[in-house]
Formats: C-alpha cells, structure tokens, sequence
C-alpha cells in the first residue's frame, strides 16, 4: 500500500481559528507577563465546566499534580496508593514529596484502578499500622474510574483522593463531570491533548482555601510584603496569559470535541471489531468516555499479532501509533514498590492490556479520508495475517 503523503499524528492539537484573536487581545492590552485577565477567564470557566468552586491554572499537569500532593500533606516517609497503568506523570510527584507510591491493578470493566485491589492494599496498609496520605485515581485514556465504590472505600479510611483526570476533560461518571471527585482534581492541556494550551496544567477543588494556598506556593510563595520575603519554599508553576488565550476558545467546543473523538472510536469499531482478535478498550457503563484515544487490542494467538507489529508497520506508512502505557509496576525505577491485585494474572491486569494494547490516531481534527486509509491499511494487514495462519494451521 502506498505511503501516506503526510504524517498522520497520533492526537495533534486542534486549533479553532479564534485563538489568535485572543493572543492578539492579550498584545493589545500588554497582559504579556506570566498572569492577566485570559489566566483569570480559564480558571473561572474550567471551573464552571467541571463543576467545582476553584480552579488554579498552572504551567503542566505534573505541577498540578505535585501541588495537589502537597495540599493533601504528603511528605517524606509517606505512602501514597497511585493507579499503576498510567503515565510516569502520576507517579513521579509521589517521590517528589519524598514519599513511597503503592501500586494498584487495573479492572478489567474500565482499565482504571480496581476497587477490589484498592481494598487489599488499605487492609495491608491498617495491618501494618500505617495507611496511605493519599490515593491518586487515573482516569485512563479519558474515561472514569468506578468512583462509588472507590471513595466509599477511602472515606471509610479516612484517606483522600486526588483524581488524575489529565487525559479525561469532558469524560463524566454518572453524569458528573470528570475532575470533580477527589479532593483535589487535575487536568492536563499538554500538546495531545483534547484541548491544549501548549503546555498547561489545571488544579481543581471545592476547597477555596487549598486553591488559594497552592495560588501563593506556584507563585515561589511570595509573602505579602512590598519586599521580597518568603517565608516558604514556592515554585514557578503558573500558566502564562498567552498559553491561557490559546486554551480559552478550544474549551468552548469541548463538547464538540468529545462527541468528534467518540464517533472516531465508532468508526474503528465498527470497521475492525468483527476481526477475530480484536477488541476495544471498553466503555464502562457507570461513565462517557471522552475517548482521547482509541485502544485497540490484539489476541496475539488469534491474529498472530503484537501491538509494536502494527505500530512498526503503521509507521512505515507515515501514521503514528503507540504502545498501552506500561504499568508503574513493571517500570525498572518502580520495580522494588508494592504491587496489589485481585486478579489471578501474577503481574496484574495492566500488564496484559500493555502487551496487547495499541493506540490509534485519534485526534479531533481527524479526517473522514485519513481514518479511512488508516482503516484500509489496517484491515489489510489484520487480514492477510489472518489468512497466513489458517494457512499454516491448515498444513
């Protein structure tokens, strides 16, 4: 099959068209500096969105994340239950804080942290003498962990949750907008982003207070004094005036993006879920996915396939794939954590979806043609594989 004649990306941004109207807005005005009004308009209406009193609008999601553990009390000799099939962003914070991540299977239900393995730890935990500061829950790929059954477990601990809902804007749980339910909540609006302001990064609580408190921390904790006098230790963690300007107009069609990015999946489910093999990251039936990306699996055994087989071979065609996350616990810098999981699997859930996952081109700016040569090519290569190994059973 031919090459494709431009790269298809995995989820580009997607630009409006309005954004330079609001760069051109904060020139005119000279907010230039690390804050103005458009920093101030972002945090009020990603508020508004998701549903909580505040929103503290900072320079990545790993920030956020950081600051959230520090408004929870997270410190040296802490523990901290954490998601294990995720990103590295969840985790890493964790040692930031000089505390020790314990990592918990996913479900197989939604792909998010398991409420049954949840359990075993914090039993582990209370029989140790020692629970965990916090528990971080990922919304994986855009769609909700089971929280019902997740917070009636930490509140009977007593123990807060901090909700990495980086990749899920626009995801809901029962109709409740994602981001909402811990303590604190984060958002990302990295490049891949379903919207994105560059680089960004949004904290979110009903507590004003603890908004207010990591306001004066990411502002290098400035005491009100007309010199300069810290009396803590601050960081350079907020998002500028111009990255807000270009975030400011995409979160207004974020619905829009949403139902792109849904009817995205449809389409590759529609055209490839009847291949024997292959399946898709489901969706839940307590949530909407905001489906940032589109995971497929393989039955390596039925189709004679692993993930990295596509990808090598989509990337040969100019389109970019990737690999599932690959769980924190099997991660060479984590590999001496806890681990819990319900699960019969020894290495856990996550590990067979990381060996059988893959993730397709799923951005919102994608076009009905490239997701059809996208489609072409991978019907065509699922099904000569196919063939060749009734071929070879056959013989």
């Amino acid at each position: 099959m031919e090459q494709a004649q431009k790269r298809i990306y995995l989820s580009p941004p997607h630009m409006t068209g309005r954004e330079m109207d609001y760069i051109k807005d904060a020139f005119d005005s000279n907010w230039i500096a690390p804050l103005g009004p458009h920093v101030d308009a972002f945090e009020k209406e990603v508020a508004a969105y998701a549903g909580v009193k505040g929103a503290l609008a900072l320079s990545s999601g790993t920030a956020a994340m950081h600051l959230g553990l520090k408004l929870l009390g997270v410190g040296s000799g802490d523990t901290v239950f954490c998601s294990s099939l995720t990103f590295s962003a969840s985790a890493n914070p964790i040692i930031y804080q000089g505390a020790t991540p314990v990592f918990i299977d996913s479900e197989p239900q939604s792909w998010n942290m398991c409420p049954v393995a949840l359990k075993m730890a914090f039993e582990a935990a209370e029989n140790n003498g020692k629970l965990p500061k916090a528990v971080i829950v990922v919304d994986l790929y855009g769609q909700s962990a089971d929280y019902d059954r997740i917070l009636e477990i930490c509140d009977h601990y007593g123990v807060p949750v901090l909700e990495d809902a980086a990749e899920a804007l626009g995801a809901t749980y029962k109709d409740r907008k994602c981001g909402s339910f811990g303590k604190v909540g984060v958002f990302s609006f990295n490049g891949n982003k379903i919207i994105t302001t560059s680089g960004g990064g949004m904290l979110l609580s009903d507590d004003e207070d603890m908004i207010a408190k990591a306001r004066f921390w990411a502002t290098q904790a400035r005491d009100p004094a007309p010199h300069y006098q810290h009396s803590e230790i601050g960081y350079n963690y907020r998002m500028s005036n111009l990255l807000a300007a270009v975030g400011r107009p995409q979160l207004e069609e974020i619905e829009t993006r949403v139902e792109k990015r849904r009817s995205i999946f449809d389409r590759y489910q529609e055209a490839l879920g009847s291949i024997p093999g292959v399946d898709f990251m489901p969706e839940a039936s307590f949530g909407r996915a905001n489906r940032w990306l589109t995971v497929m699996t393989l039955d390596p055994e039925i189709t004679g396939l692993k993930p990295m087989d596509v990808i090598d071979e989509l990337s040969q065609s100019n389109i970019e794939a990737r690999p599932v996350w690959k769980p924190m616990h099997l991660q060479p810098v984590f590999q001496y954590t806890p681990f819990f999981s319900a699960g019969k699997k020894e290495l856990g859930n996550g590990k067979e979806f990381f060996e059988t996952g893959l993730c397709l081109p799923s951005g919102s700016s994608l076009s009905e043609n490239d997701q059809e040569w996208i489609l072409l090519f991978l019907q065509k290569c699922l099904q000569e594989k196919s063939d060749y190994i009734k071929v070879c059973r056959n013989y």
